[in-house]
């Protein structure tokens, strides 16, 4: 009996914030192997062993960067938070002591890691006057030895139907490559995904009541709520956290349903994000809202790890 030969994927990656693993599944669609997940929240660690047989580490701040396994790729989703400024303190440790940014240095520091993806919100780039990008990137490029690229892009321009800008932060490390690599952002698509083409008639139990509706989400008449229904050839605004609350201003919903307005569904959000139908949902709805809202829209993170494997292949030294 001849023995079965293990393909060796082509790369190591770790899940650092992992929500419910929507960076992962981009990874995951690339060829990578997971080796290593940290995620605190308790609702989203059970989302995330439905999907993948897999319970995440806790929280990443109470684990030793030794006890994490070699990898190839680091990628996190981390809290924006704002540095110290004060005094002329020098070095990664007291620059970023205090954030949960220092965990990620710390781990980089000690793996040496060849590729890395942040992901955060649009804002970071004048988040504390600036100077929480500025840290971050003097940080990986100056004390740590990374090449590094960032960009806003929009979700919207890779086939899902929401208008989601993120902040995405690519570093090489530059041991590992060429001096000359560039690295280029993936190309919006041409075909447009809208909400139309996903909505779902007349799901039970997410109707809003009346009362709020009149009381609440109309007590205004200039155009908002965003409103759809299956002739709306949009994108929807950018799904919250917190869309479990029904407000007004931030909000999207459907004109649907037993009184005639109501939340978008399991399925809607998942399209809206990029996963697929499949995916298991086995929280309640506040959290599931809560999930989908902190997650990535998995295309797009999908298109940008796929080029910087790319970028990895053709500036690797020696090759």
């Amino acid at each position: 009996m001849t023995a079965q030969v293990t393909r060796k994927k082509p790369y190591r990656f770790i899940d650092l914030f992992a929500g419910i693993g929507g960076i992962r599944i981009a990874c995951e669609r690339n060829g990578g192997e997971c080796v290593f997940t940290s995620e605190w929240d308790k609702y989203a660690q059970k989302t995330y062993q439905e999907n993948f047989g897999e319970h995440p580490k806790g929280d990443i701040t109470n684990i030793d960067e030794k006890d994490i396994p070699a990898h190839d790729f680091l990628n996190a989703g981390f809290p924006c938070q704002p540095f110290s400024t004060i005094g002329k303190r020098e070095g990664f440790k007291h620059k970023t002591q205090g954030t949960l940014f220092f965990d990620v240095v710390r781990i980089l520091k000690y793996h040496k890691t060849k590729m890395i993806l942040l992901e955060n919100v649009p804002g970071l780039v004048s988040h504390d006057n600036g100077n929480t990008i500025a840290v971050i990137e003097d940080v990986l490029e100056n004390e740590l030895g990374y090449k590094v690229f960032h960009q806003v892009v929009n979700a919207a321009d890779y086939g899902v139907p929401q208008e989601r800008k993120r902040i995405y932060i690519v570093g090489f490390f530059k041991d590992e490559y060429d001096d000359d690599l560039q690295f280029e952002w993936p190309e919006p698509e041409s075909k447009h995904k809208y909400i139309n083409e996903f909505l779902e008639e007349h799901p039970s139990g997410y109707g809003i009541s009346k009362h709020l509706q009149n009381s609440y989400l109309f007590k205004k008449n200039d155009g908002r709520p965003q409103l759809i229904d299956k002739s709306s050839k949009i994108k929807v605004k950018t799904l919250v956290a917190t869309y479990h609350k029904i407000q007004r201003l931030t909000g999207t919903f459907v004109k649907d349903g037993e009184t005639g307005l109501r939340l978008l569904s399991e399925n809607e959000c998942k399209a809206i994000m990029g996963f697929p139908k499949s995916f298991k949902v086995p929280v309640s709805r506040t959290q599931m809202y809560r999930q989908f809202g902190n997650s990535v829209a998995i295309p797009v993170v999908e298109k940008i790890i796929f080029q910087i494997l790319k970028t990895a292949t053709k500036y690797k030294k020696g090759s």
